[in-house]
């Protein structure tokens, strides 16, 4: 048996596609795993805000249509990247445990000495990111500080920060830790100042619906409870009829199957946020989430994000 790996071509991209490559041929010795490299319109318009260029699906589009034309088998997302709604004919046959979900500040090594964390830069500080989510969240929290657009792969990001373009940058913690760059953070950001992407930290591994047979080769990477609390995420983000490229955060915690999820609605500007969580069982994860929204919805979130 052969099977075919889609994957982005980033650093990150197959880092992660090796690792399930990795994983599924331990499990797997009779099975020959392969990678194919595909280029999709998030890499190719790098520097194009998600918004305009068409947010989540740009980083799936050209892997979910190879998948579906057969000339891969299985294809490797970051979970966050993923649409709530995939493409008919496609399923997540495993998500894999989360990593660190947190957000993590990455401050220019010059005046790394001086500014510790989030709260002790300076009112000017130029910091940058390219999510809407941090930078509503950023605005709230330090109105004063400049938010400045960063487009690009870690690295890239990473060599703007070093050039001086930026005095601190934020990046997800997993992606860091990953590529064995945990040694960059300056500081992990606590949840609770910013809380994460939909699905930050873990894995997701797609399969055609009707692929029995990789389906099962595949699930031997599900983690129960980490697709419990991100079903409960993608739930939330699916019943607000949002994407990556609007200021939505949820980030669920399951304790003893028991099931927390704290999710986020906010306006651009950071001016005004609308925040909420709900408790349940896990077992009730996508019903939690669609709740939390719907809450959130009557609350005013509808206005924040039109």
């Amino acid at each position: 048996m052969k099977l075919i790996i889609g994957s982005r071509g980033s650093r990150l991209a197959l880092w992660q596609a090796e690792w399930v490559k990795t994983s599924l041929s331990a499990r797997n010795p009779e099975v020959e795993f392969s990678i194919e490299v595909i280029r999709t319109t998030g890499d190719e318009l790098k520097t194009a805000p998600l918004a305009i260029i068409g947010g989540k699906g740009v980083f799936t589009k050209e892997i979910d249509e190879a998948l579906l034309e057969k000339r891969i088998d299985l294809a490797v997302h970051s979970l966050k990247d993923l649409p709530t709604i995939l493409p008919v004919g496609l399923a997540l046959a495993a998500i894999t445990e989360r990593a660190d979900a947190r957000d993590a500040l990455l401050i220019r090594p010059d005046v790394a000495q001086f500014f510790a964390a989030l709260d002790t830069l300076p009112q000017d500080a130029v910091v940058g990111t390219s999510s809407p989510r941090r930078t509503a969240q950023l605005k709230h929290l330090r109105p004063n500080m400049i938010v400045k657009d960063l487009r690009g792969n870690i690295d890239t990001r990473i060599a703007k920060l070093d050039n001086g373009d930026y005095d601190a940058i934020i990046l997800a913690a997993a992606g860091l830790t990953r590529l064995g760059l945990e040694h960059r953070i300056s500081n992990m950001i606590r949840p609770r100042e910013m809380l994460p992407a939909i699905g930050q930290g873990a894995l997701a591994v797609e399969v055609r619906s009707d692929d029995t047979a990789t389906a099962t080769v595949v699930a031997a990477l599900d983690h129960l409870a980490t697709r419990q609390a991100c079903m409960a995420e993608r739930s939330f983000l699916r019943a607000l009829g949002g994407g990556c490229e609007l200021p939505i955060a949820g980030h669920a915690v399951i304790r003893d199957d028991h099931l927390r999820l704290d999710g986020l609605v906010a306006h651009p500007s950071g001016q005004q946020i609308i925040r909420e969580e709900i408790k349940g069982q896990a077992a009730d994860a996508a019903d939690l989430g669609e709740t939390l929204a719907i809450s959130l919805l009557a609350r005013g979130a509808n206005e924040l994000l039109n």
